[in-house]
């Protein structure tokens, strides 16, 4: 029985992906409007940035790059070891911008330093290894439901419900770094 195609005909790891990047771009454009709210709102986006960020790049690390590293190509092999090196640095600030005691000039900064950042990575990915994947559909379906389980049981891990909101009681970014292990 062939599967249902989904509302944007693309594979669903790949819609996923890129689900995960309009929403981050979202959150990005939100903190930027937010600059001249209170503290409060702008560490509350920021928190739920880093998390939002570091549920996507665990579940591509733990399922969707080691994937790659066996369907891709040996020339193409080393994108995925460029999106890694990327995430790592993309790591690196978000572990800074959850650390950060207050929304100031220094979080102001970091946040759009990660922002491009985040911003250079999606267009690789979507631009060249998103493309270089696109005839694998059946293998991309099937991965994207195991990429599914995993975002979910890393927002179970971290207090998220299926919208991205924080469980009650719990503020986003709070425990990311866990995640990260």
């Amino acid at each position: 029985m062939p599967k249902a195609k989904t509302a944007s005909d693309k594979p669903l790891a790949i819609e996923m992906l890129m689900a995960d990047h309009r929403k981050v771009e979202d959150l990005f454009e939100q903190y930027q409007a937010a600059k001249d709210a209170d503290d409060d709102s702008r560490r509350d986006i920021a928190a739920t940035l880093c998390t939002e960020i570091t549920v996507h790049a665990a579940v591509e690390e733990e399922v969707f790059y080691p994937w790659l590293r066996e369907t891709l190509d040996e020339d193409d092999v080393d994108m995925v070891e460029e999106a890694q090196v990327e995430h790592d640095g993309v790591k690196e600030l978000v572990a800074q911008i959850e650390e950060a005691g207050s929304a100031d000039d220094v979080l102001d900064a970091k946040v759009k330093v990660l922002g491009e950042y985040v911003k250079h990575h999606v267009r690789e990915e979507e631009g060249e290894i998103f493309p270089a994947v696109a005839g694998e559909r059946e293998a991309l379906d099937e991965l994207g439901q195991q990429m599914q389980a995993r975002k979910e049981e890393l927002e179970e891990e971290l207090g998220i419900d299926r919208e991205g909101t924080p469980v009650a009681g719990r503020r986003p970014g709070n425990g990311a770094a866990s995640a990260r292990k």
